[in-house]
């Protein structure tokens, strides 16, 4: 786990580079395009790296973030299945050094990669994050922090209403239970977003930021700031 003194120094460093992009006293605007499903370990870890980078440049920028949906496993179950059980049959004899390689990754930002509990379909997440969406985006935001946390690292199920519910409630999301109640709420939207979005993309997190900078995979928080700088321009 990443000691105290070890996160300071990387937030100064982090506040000296967004501090030497540039010297303008006006903020610029950057928009940043995220598609990315919940089921996804690497999107948030992405999604960590990319809060530092706009911590350490809020003076200089104002954000605005759009989460897009991916199905990285589109005809998995609503219900449910054992998570360990399912990507040992998805990966195969390559379930070991997957995991082993996650759970390390994990650990150097302080998490702990959790294998427990279930996995299946995101549809209903997707719903919730579109939903939180139009009540705006600092909730969109905070909500896939919810997902991804208790997802990643509680083993709690993200096809479960009553922790969609959970998150939906600790991130201030008003009536989010009689919205997901009706299945088809937010569903064509959900279906629009991800055909403009990411229908094309062969895997996620998926980044584009201002409408032209555009990349994929995992980022650390200095390559977030350059990419800022570069949109910004």
């Amino acid at each position: 786990m990443i000691s105290k003194d070890s996160t300071k120094k990387i937030l100064v460093k982090l506040k000296i580079m967004a501090e030497s992009v540039s010297s303008s006293s006006t903020r610029k605007l950057v928009r940043i395009d995220i598609s990315s499903d919940n089921l996804c370990p690497w999107c948030y870890v992405g999604k960590i790296n990319l809060d530092k980078a706009i911590a350490a440049s809020k003076h200089q920028f104002d954000f605005e973030i759009h989460w897009h949906p991916y199905f990285l496993e589109p005809c998995a179950p609503k219900e449910g299945v054992n998570k360990r059980d399912f990507y040992r049959k998805k990966f195969g004899s390559r379930y070991e050094q997957i995991i082993r390689h996650t759970t390390e990754a994990y650990k150097s930002l302080g998490l702990n990669y959790n294998m427990d509990g279930l996995t299946g379909n995101t549809v209903d997440s997707h719903r919730l994050i579109y939903f939180a969406g139009k009540q705006g985006l600092d909730k969109q935001h905070d909500l896939v922090e919810e997902l991804f946390c208790g997802y990643m690292t509680q083993g709690k199920y993200i096809g479960d209403w009553e922790f969609l519910l959970e998150c939906a409630k600790k991130v201030g999301v008003e009536g989010a239970a009689e919205f997901l109640q009706d299945p088809n709420n937010g569903l064509k939207e959900v279906n629009d977003d991800f055909e403009k979005y990411s229908a094309h993309l062969g895997g996620v997190p998926y980044y584009v930021i201002n409408g032209k900078h555009k990349f994929s995979g995992g980022l650390p928080p200095e390559g977030f700031l350059r990419a800022f700088e570069g949109a910004s321009k």
